[in-house]
């Protein structure tokens, strides 16, 4: 006999088992669902620009660090708060995206993959030089995000928010 387990049971059983997980587990194992799930957003990205796009692309994290200094960079240099720092990564990282993207898509072959390569250890490196971004050690005092006025500064909060922006219904083939 065959066990067959349904889409939308196997959805609400994963649903619920995240929902109860920061209630039972310790904080090292949230903070490492933690970074599977900020790893899985990026992850998502690099599917859209490989698998929906169609294009190959190396230099992907460095778009998503370009997003998170400027978020960093607004909130503990300016004070600015993290949501304004989020809209301003998005439209900066936009801009950059764009500018490179440009020149990088008239590359073709072998050469589109180099470039992208090219693009992302030349940010790195520009990244690590510049102070205001703190070297190679990165930011430190960077505030929690607050939604209405209550600070997630835990990894028990912050998993939620991380959960809620994952994409709904997975796609899981078992047979």
């Amino acid at each position: 006999m065959k066990l067959a387990l349904s889409p939308r049971l196997l959805t609400l059983s994963f649903v619920l088992l995240a929902l109860v997980a920061p209630l039972v587990l310790p904080a090292f194992h949230i903070t490492l669902m933690n970074y599977i799930g900020l790893y899985a957003l990026v992850a998502l990205g690099l599917v859209l620009l490989t698998g929906v796009g169609g294009l190959t692309s190396f230099g992907q994290a460095a778009f998503v660090g370009l997003g998170a200094y400027t978020t960093a960079v607004l909130t503990t240099q300016f004070h600015a708060s993290p949501w304004l720092g989020l809209l301003a990564g998005i439209v900066i990282t936009l801009g950059v995206a764009f500018i490179l993207g440009a020149l990088t898509l008239r590359l073709s072959g072998h050469y589109l993959p180099l470039g992208t390569i090219a693009w992302g250890i030349s940010l790195y490196f520009l990244f690590g030089t510049m102070e205001i971004l703190g070297g190679h050690t990165g930011l430190s005092g960077i505030p929690p995000i607050a939604i209405f006025g209550f600070a997630l500064d835990e990894g028990q909060e912050i998993f939620y928010l991380i959960l809620g922006f994952l994409p709904g219904r997975p796609h899981i083939n078992l047979h």
